[in-house]
């Protein structure tokens, strides 16, 4: 497990995802693996690390929220693409936050913190659905502009088609799976 887990952090970054899918879809593609696979993939292998980022599950979803959707506000989204330390920043804060609320979700602390942290979850894949959404339908490249590059709508629409083909249904999984733990731990008790 532990090997998968930086094994995600490799595939996150090490690839040329660019020049395969171009930037913003490979944007968005670093972005799920972290949230969405090392995240859970490094609480899960590393179970000290868990409880340490097993924050209250309210505190974990209000983070990954303003994160994620700050970082995607065309003029923070533009100045991660032109500065480096800004992209490192941007993505080591979407790991940490996609922790946080894997940890919160993970954690074994009873069965109210298990609901919160999987009400967490679902409520994660709705704000992750919502945004692929916007991202797809959008009438014109909302980053281009911001970014200095050549608009590509159809660069966005992967990008967005990537946000809801990984991270919803992960999200959504992991916040049902969570509830059925709870619910089948409450009939053997």
């Amino acid at each position: 497990m532990k090997a998968l887990a930086l094994l995600s952090l490799v595939l996150a970054w090490a690839p040329p995802w660019e020049a395969w899918l171009g930037a913003f879809p490979a944007h968005m593609l670093r972005h799920m693996v972290l949230v969405a696979v090392a995240a859970p993939l490094l609480v899960l292998a590393f179970p000290g690390f868990g409880r340490a980022m097993a924050v209250p599950p309210v505190l974990a979803t209000a983070l990954e929220f303003a994160m994620v959707w700050g970082w995607h506000l065309p003029a923070a989204h533009g100045a991660a693409y032109r500065h480096l330390p800004l992209f490192m920043a941007e993505q080591a804060s979407f790991l940490v936050v996609g922790c946080l609320i894997w940890g919160a979700c993970l954690d074994r602390r009873g069965p109210q913190q298990a609901l919160a942290g999987a009400g967490g979850l679902l409520l994660t894949s709705m704000h992750m659905t919502l945004l692929g959404a916007l991202m797809i339908l959008a009438p014109r490249d909302l980053y281009a502009e911001w970014c200095g590059t050549v608009p590509s709508l159809s660069g966005q629409q992967l990008g967005g088609m990537i946000m809801l083909a990984v991270g919803t249904p992960i999200y959504l999984v992991g916040g049902l799976w969570r509830v059925s733990q709870v619910l089948n731990d409450g009939r053997t008790a």
